[in-house]
């Protein structure tokens, strides 16, 4: 009988980011810009996980002053971030909802500032933290969360 397992090698130092609702991995690969840095990074889609059914996890070999961890808090706060130096976890961090996030996503009014200033931000405020509700901060467009892990997952 063979046995399905996947062995992927520890890393140095860097993230390794655990609880990533499944198949959304590439997106996140994407939004923190991954592909523009060289570093090594190993992405398992799919894996089994007792809590999620499947899930994806990420590891990333990079200094640890790299990551964004508003950018990741936006798009799933559920994801949790190992924190790895000399090959061993130092910190495990939970993520939250930033309060604000800068050029992440685009402001789609077409009457709003950011569609006449190409150069200015596009700024988002959390305006609900309930119902996880970001709205442009110049002309206070609602955002619709197409980028989000959960908004996927309910389409």
């Amino acid at each position: 009988m063979v046995e399905n397992t996947l062995r992927v090698g520890s890393i140095s130092e860097g993230f390794v980011l655990d609880h990533i609702q499944a198949g959304y991995s590439m997106e996140i690969y994407k939004h923190l810009n991954l592909d523009k840095l060289d570093c090594c990074v190993a992405i398992i889609k799919n894996a089994k996980s007792n809590k999620m059914g499947k899930k994806d996890i990420m590891k990333i070999e990079c200094p640890i002053d790299f990551m964004d961890l508003n950018i990741l808090g936006f798009i799933d706060h559920n994801i949790t971030v190992n924190i790895i130096q000399d090959q061993k976890i130092v910190e495990k961090k939970a993520l939250q909802l930033p309060k604000q996030i800068r050029n992440v996503i685009k402001c789609k009014n077409p009457r709003c500032i950011t569609s006449i200033e190409q150069e200015l931000d596009h700024i988002f405020v959390l305006t609900d933290e309930a119902s996880e509700t970001y709205r442009c901060k110049y002309c206070e467009e609602k955002y619709d969360g197409r980028l989000r892990a959960k908004k996927i997952k309910a389409k």
